[in-house]
């Protein structure tokens, strides 16, 4: 009888243990994934004033307050809005 009972304890500590070493498992795996989901991701996106096109924040442009996905559009908005303030 003593011997079925020391069974049934390491039994049951060493499904506990496998139990909390698979959770831990889980949680490390969970983190892992949602750090390489972060790294992947581009950052926030803007809108370029000029085409429309989102971009995200780190590559675009700013001036004046506006987006611009390129030094070329930055130019021809800010071209076109000194024309527009002059008339």
């Amino acid at each position: 009888m003593n011997l079925l009972i020391i069974r049934l304890i390491i039994f049951a500590v060493v499904l506990y243990a496998g139990l909390k070493l698979y959770r831990m498992y889980r949680e490390w795996k969970l983190e892992h994934d949602r750090e390489q989901i972060d790294s992947r991701d581009g950052g926030s996106m803007v809108r370029c004033s000029w085409c429309k096109v989102h971009v995200p924040e780190q590559e675009a442009m700013r001036a004046r307050g506006e987006w611009f996905c390129c030094g070329d559009h930055r130019d021809k908005f800010l071209a076109e809005q000194s024309s527009s303030d002059d008339d």
